[in-house]
């Protein structure tokens, strides 16, 4: 009889631990159950935790999730893997949705019975992300259908419904552009080099070829090429010794030497004749055949490939202490206190308050009945009673945000100058501080132009003879004011660079954005964070004036959609006197600077607060279902 403080879920949450094991042929492996995301680490596996009730749904995404984890461990090898992983963005989305659904098409060959547990997992992991309310293939993420073909046509099974409606909306374009390399996928499953290959060929096929870096198989046969070399070259006799050699040989077959020398001259002149035709070749050729072109430049914007910037040769990514001396930054920094003086009391009270909501949810919770970990003395009663029992060990839980980073982007355009530019770098310094209390790593980042009306790119620009639609045409200063593993205190002063004279000048938000998601995708945190603080839409006169008129503002939309299409970063904004709600889904709008603290301290409690339809509430969105 089971006892009354017994979990239900507990037998279930073990079998299916130990069934785990067996399938990822691991018998170390170590499987948690968490609220944190699931997911595979070395010889750890995390699965979502089950409730006491055990409903149907998560009994089936606890398997799929399980299924799916334990397949990736037995037949996925991360040192080919990363072997052939290409640098871009795209292209490592694509590459990484391709080997997933090849590990899970293994297994749905191998063990069948997997194939339907995963396929409920996929299913509710795409419902949760929308992927059945799509109705156009640009809203639809290709990394995601290309994951779900592939699977498709290894298995033959059909997808669930919301993953097939994403497939589907995509499968012509894939089918047309790669579909000759789609047809060799069947005999390469069990072999994960040959299947990377495949994987990066598809990218090709699919127009993201400039994002896969260097051929790791050419650099192979580059490194044995120079090791055969040096072979040769220790092997071969000093040149000294050769040319001895040479000469006994000549003396002592005078008829042979000269056969030989007739024969490297003739040899040469045939070279010369060879290079010379080639040369003829190229002077001349066919009608209607040109020399090759190079190859196309890599696109300045992941969001917008047709994006144009006349010149980066100008642009600049600088941190603060490089724009001014240590004295000079004290003095600004001083400045500053002395200029918000009276509004450090509110803005701390404020950061307080959200220091105290974090840290209620810090309290100590700690999972129980588990095969490792700390020795549960409270449970020793029942080893005591019947020997046969187990013994029992307990795991702290992580809590949601330990594993977190947040990027404050800060516009440091010139109509930011005066109060509101004090006040976003004072609360940017204040919460700043507080989250690093809470654990979570801050960083602090601003952007605006080198110049007014354009600045070196201008002046190429009218030396050219001012083409036209040169696109983006300023001189973009992206600057780093605290970086996510600064300490606090190293980065206090950089702060009081924005009261510097003739910093801010114009934004141009789009790329400062798309910049901020770059180095926010670099960094190791689970989840990322990125809040922008902007009080107008993205403006530049030299850029404007000879480009249409939304150029700029296209752009920001374009990657602000790129940026919550991917979800790999949640992303929230703060108009001040401007409304941002028109750009961002999750944005709030102030009328008076004053009211700036207390909106990024609610925005920022909000992300971390445990009720998701609190979060929904102070975010501004829909009820959460």
């Amino acid at each position: 009889m089971m006892a009354q403080n017994d979990n239900p879920a507990d037998p279930f949450k073990k079998a299916l631990a130990e069934a785990t094991k067996v399938m990822a042929n691991d018998p170390e492996l170590s499987v948690t159950y968490s609220v944190d995301p699931s997911g595979l680490a070395g010889d750890t596996m995390r699965l979502p935790q089950i409730s006491r009730r055990m409903t149907r749904e998560e009994v089936l995404v606890a398997r799929g999730t399980a299924d799916a984890l334990a397949l990736k461990h037995k037949y996925h090898d991360t040192g080919v893997h990363n072997r052939y992983a290409p640098p871009g963005d795209m292209a490592r989305d694509l590459y990484e949705a391709m080997e997933t659904a090849r590990c899970e098409a293994m297994g749905a060959r191998d063990m069948p019975g997997t194939a339907g547990n995963i396929d409920a997992k996929i299913g509710q992991d795409a419902t949760r992300r929308g992927y059945d309310q799509i109705k156009e293939a640009s809203e639809a993420p290709l990394a995601a259908a290309a994951g779900y073909l592939v699977r498709h046509m290894a298995t033959g099974r059909d997808m669930p419904p919301a993953a097939a409606n994403v497939m589907e909306l995509w499968r012509g374009y894939i089918e047309q552009q790669a579909g000759g390399s789609l047809e060799n996928l069947q005999g390469i499953l069990d072999d994960q080099s040959a299947f990377a290959r495949f994987a990066r060929q598809v990218i090709t096929d699919l127009g993201y070829g400039d994002q896969l870096g260097d051929d790791p198989d050419e650099i192979d046969d580059d490194a044995d090429d120079q090791a055969e070399d040096a072979e040769d070259d220790q092997s071969e006799p000093d040149s000294t010794g050769q040319d001895d050699s040479d000469d006994q040989e000549a003396e002592a077959n005078p008829e042979q030497s000269q056969e030989e020398t007739q024969d490297a001259q003739q040899a040469s002149v045939s070279m010369d004749e060879m290079a010379d035709q080639e040369m003829g070749d190229e002077a001349e050729l066919p009608e209607g055949e040109a020399p090759l072109e190079p190859p196309a430049p890599q696109p300045i914007s992941d969001a917008d490939p047709d994006y144009i910037v006349f010149e980066t040769a100008n642009d600049e990514e600088i941190k603060a202490e490089d724009l001014a001396e240590p004295v000079e930054l004290e003095r600004l920094r001083a400045y500053l206190d002395q200029q918000l003086e009276p509004l450090k009391g509110a803005v701390g009270r404020l950061a307080n308050k959200l220091q105290r909501r974090l840290q209620a949810q810090q309290n100590r919770s700690w999972e129980f009945d588990l095969e490792e970990g700390i020795l549960d003395a409270g449970r020793l009663a029942r080893v005591v009673a019947n020997p046969t029992t187990p013994l029992s060990f307990k795991v702290e839980k992580d809590t949601e945000f330990r594993d977190t980073v947040v990027t404050l982007l800060l516009d440091n355009s010139g109509s930011m100058r005066g109060r509101p530019i004090s006040i976003a770098a004072i609360c940017a310094d204040v919460l700043a501080r507080t989250l690093e209390r809470c654990s979570v790593k801050v960083e602090i980042l601003g952007f605006t132009t080198r110049a007014w009306k354009g600045g070196l790119s201008r002046e190429k620009w009218l030396a050219d003879g001012r083409p036209q639609q040169p696109g983006r045409l300023n001189d973009l200063r992206h600057i780093i004011y605290k970086g996510a593993d600064a300490p606090w205190r190293r980065a206090r002063s950089n702060l009081g660079l924005m009261m510097k004279e003739g910093l801010l000048k114009e934004n141009i938000d789009g790329e400062a954005l798309e910049w901020a998601h770059r180095r926010m995708l670099a960094r190791p945190e689970a989840r990322k964070i990125l809040m922008v603080i902007s009080d107008g839409a993205p403006v530049d006169d030299s850029t404007l004036s000879v480009n249409p008129a939304n150029f700029l503002e296209k752009h920001l939309r374009d990657v602000i959609a790129m940026v919550e299409r991917r979800r790999a970063v949640e992303l929230l904004a703060i108009g001040i006197g401007h409304d941002v709600t028109r750009y961002y889904d999750r944005a709030v709008t102030i009328t008076d600077v004053e009211q700036l603290a207390g909106a990024m301290t609610e925005q920022l409690a909000a992300l971390f607060d445990a009720d998701p339809r609190a979060r929904a509430r102070i975010m501004g969105m829909k009820r959460a279902s």
